[in-house]
């Protein structure tokens, strides 16, 4: 598929207001597995004919990492900068592939002046899914299983574990379960700042843990949705050598893996 990304400067300069903002994100930006996702997810907007833009090099970071660290003062900063671009080009929707990204824009953002309608993607898929208007019905995962882990900020923060699985029924093959899972999920072990520092001292580390739970469901496949949590689980399987018998894919890659794009 051979698409152009619209720019927010660009399409705004033509007068244009396109009704949502696709945040890419850090991972989606730089990090070269995630960059994956983010193309897989553009393709999809591109199939839905969704008006949407990006910010390109006017998106920096969300200032997620730098407030849980407890760098209060460089958190606001990066908060308002983005604030203040919202503002410039009128943005109402936010669409995020990254649930910290979505946990503070949703829920941080606010006490700063910045009120927007934040969407998880997969709440985004889920509903193009319910109303028909995205169908798979390739059998090219009809084989296989599939387990999906729950991010922490899309399901204990904020509460959403249906709109995943909701996407994840809608591809035909067969959903295992982890023993922990929803509310009672286990972290990958990167949240709250843990991604940036060293492990502290103990018998096992989480990632290493978690990555046993999806082990003894004996799916095919991971199913993540969230760029921390798709780090974690693939060093997880290789540490425990299985990154050649199971594999960790994003939900929007499953898609676009299952319609054949």
């Amino acid at each position: 598929m051979n698409i152009e990304i619209p720019v927010m400067a660009d399409v705004t300069a033509k007068g244009q207001q396109p009704e949502f903002l696709f945040w890419v994100g850090c991972a989606g930006a730089f990090d070269d597995r995630y960059k994956k996702v983010s193309r897989a997810f553009t393709k999809i907007l591109h199939h839905l004919n969704v008006n949407y833009a990006v910010l390109g090099k006017e998106e920096t970071c969300t200032g997620d990492p730098a407030r849980r660290a407890g760098n209060e003062m460089l958190y606001q900063m990066q908060a308002l900068t983005n604030i203040s671009t919202f503002t410039r080009y009128n943005v109402k929707k936010i669409i995020t592939i990254c649930p910290h990204c979505y946990n503070i824009f949703k829920n941080d953002y606010p006490d700063l002046g910045g009120h927007y309608e934040v969407i998880n993607y997969t709440q985004f898929l889920q509903t193009y899914i319910e109303n028909g208007t995205l169908k798979i019905t390739s059998d090219k995962f009809a084989d296989k299983s599939i387990t999906f882990h729950d991010p922490c900020y899309l399901g204990r923060a904020n509460g959403e574990y249906a709109a995943p699985r909701k996407v994840l029924e809608a591809i035909p093959s067969t959903k295992v379960e982890m023993k922990r899972n929803k509310s009672f999920a286990l972290c990958c072990g990167a949240g709250g700042g843990q991604m940036f520092k060293e492990a502290e001292k103990g018998n096992k580390e989480v990632f290493i843990e978690r990555t046993e739970d999806a082990l003894e469901t004996g799916a095919n496949i991971i199913a993540t949705s969230c760029p921390f949590c798709m780090v974690m689980l693939t060093d997880g399987l290789k540490y425990k050598n299985k990154e050649e018998e199971i594999f960790n894919y994003d939900i929007a890659e499953l898609i676009v893996m299952a319609m054949g794009w």
